[in-house]
């Protein structure tokens, strides 16, 4: 019998909630954590939790792993090391409404590079309902008004969010050449070990910088957070989604980091949504459900 689980869209949907809960700490946490900190901990952490699921299958699986470095290196450099660096990074400088706008090129970014480079082509359906997740995605951050998309200026944190979707959506694309028949919590280790080994440099020069964790409840918190939900948890469901339903349909979801973003800020901020939230949401499950229906 399958659990609710099974199905890839839930643990898509699940993914980008988890993610969009990352968003939200790390731009709140900026002033007692630094980015570079951040990133670093948040995968110390979840390398807790990987470990003792991915050590036993290292000694029956290790052939696999050496034969299938490369694209393993890339997927550790790319998930790992870097989309979360470069957002957190991003939420240093860059206003909420940039950073979601910026966010939500990810599935535009994932399909242009496969049509691009690999061949791969949506079918006119599945291209109408990514126009419409998108214009979705653009009516909640413009406040249903389109004149603010027109006067959006980039600044560093806005470079910076572009390089993250830049690098997501590569990492997306890679998880296709990924080692066939390693078991997928040995292979979220051994991408975790190879973020953390390039991130140690990083963190390193950021405390030597003098900048430190200002420990406190609310940060040790916020570190738990990030290492347990969007890295752990987050990683595991969208690896998973990603072989099911392919990397240009489950980018599609991070239209929904919007939508997620509304609800948390109502919840957690007390704001309440408005018309232009309602029909955004409302563009973007229509253009999902068009594009995952066959």
């Amino acid at each position: 019998m399958k659990t609710p689980l099974a199905n890839p869209h839930l643990l898509l949907i699940l993914t980008v909630l988890t993610w969009s809960g990352n968003m939200v700490v790390g731009r709140g946490a900026r002033g007692d954590i630094p980015p570079l900190t951040l990133a670093f901990w948040r995968w110390a952490i979840a390398l807790l939790f990987i470990l003792p699921l991915a050590l036993p299958h290292l000694k029956a699986q290790w052939p696999l792993l050496k034969g299938g470095w490369r694209p393993l290196l890339v997927l550790g450099l790319l998930g790992i090391g870097g989309y979360n660096t470069f957002a957190y990074l991003a939420l240093q400088d860059t206003t909420a409404t940039n950073a979601a706008l910026l966010n939500s090129f990810v599935p535009i970014a994932t399909i242009a590079i496969s049509w691009a480079f690999l061949g791969k082509h949506l079918r006119p359906l599945e291209g109408i309902g990514v126009v419409i997740s998108l214009c979705g995605a653009l009516t909640i951050v413009s406040h249903g008004d389109p004149t603010i998309l027109a006067h959006l200026d980039l600044n560093v944190g806005d470079v910076w969010m572009l390089v993250a979707v830049l690098d997501w959506a590569l990492y997306t694309i890679a998880l296709a050449w990924r080692p066939a028949g390693v078991h997928p919590m040995l292979m979220l280790g051994t991408t975790t070990v190879i973020g953390l080994v390039a991130l140690a440099p990083a963190y390193a020069w950021e405390l030597v910088q003098g900048r430190h964790i200002n420990l406190h409840f609310g940060s040790l918190a916020a570190l738990a957070y990030v290492g347990i939900f969007p890295s752990f948890v987050g990683y595991i469901f969208y690896n998973k989604a990603v072989a099911e339903v392919g990397a240009s349909k489950a980018s599609l979801f991070i239209h929904l980091m919007p939508v997620f973003g509304v609800i948390l800020s109502f919840l957690f901020l007390g704001e309440v949504p408005v018309w232009y939230h309602y029909l955004g949401i409302g563009l973007i499950f229509g253009g999902i459900w068009l594009t995952m229906k066959r």
